[in-house]
């Protein structure tokens, strides 16, 4: 797997909404910052915080769109993105947009999330 692959397989185990499908995506010292500015660190930290959104937002669509490639070596990748997401919650449709920062490393051969910053877009 490339790390355009990994972005692929990540989104789509996004969409899933099942963290057995996200975390062999995710690396141990993961940490993530949500749009809301609260950051989850470790990995047991980002499960914890997913699956809190697995179980508020229902019918997920995740978007991941527009992906820039700041760096892409032999060990780790750096990508901005643009990110969209539709959804139920508390019964009545909502949706989402931002940006994100995420940064990859790759661990016994395989590419992993080390981090991810989700942001709003400034108009």
């Amino acid at each position: 797997m490339n790390p355009e692959e990994f972005v692929k397989s990540y989104e789509s185990a996004l969409r899933t909404q099942d963290w057995n499908a996200v975390e062999p995506l995710v690396s141990e010292n993961a940490s993530v910052t949500f749009s809301n500015g609260i950051i989850h660190i470790g990995k047991e930290n980002v499960q914890k915080a997913f699956e809190k959104n697995f179980s508020i937002i229902k019918n997920e669509k995740y978007i991941i769109e527009n992906i820039k490639w700041l760096v892409k070596d032999t060990k780790y990748a750096v990508y901005l993105f643009e990110f969209n997401w539709t959804g139920i919650i508390d019964g009545k449709p909502r949706s989402g947009s931002g940006v994100g920062t995420s940064v990859l490393l790759k661990e016994n051969a395989r590419w992993k999330l080390l981090t991810e910053h989700l942001g709003r877009k400034q108009d």
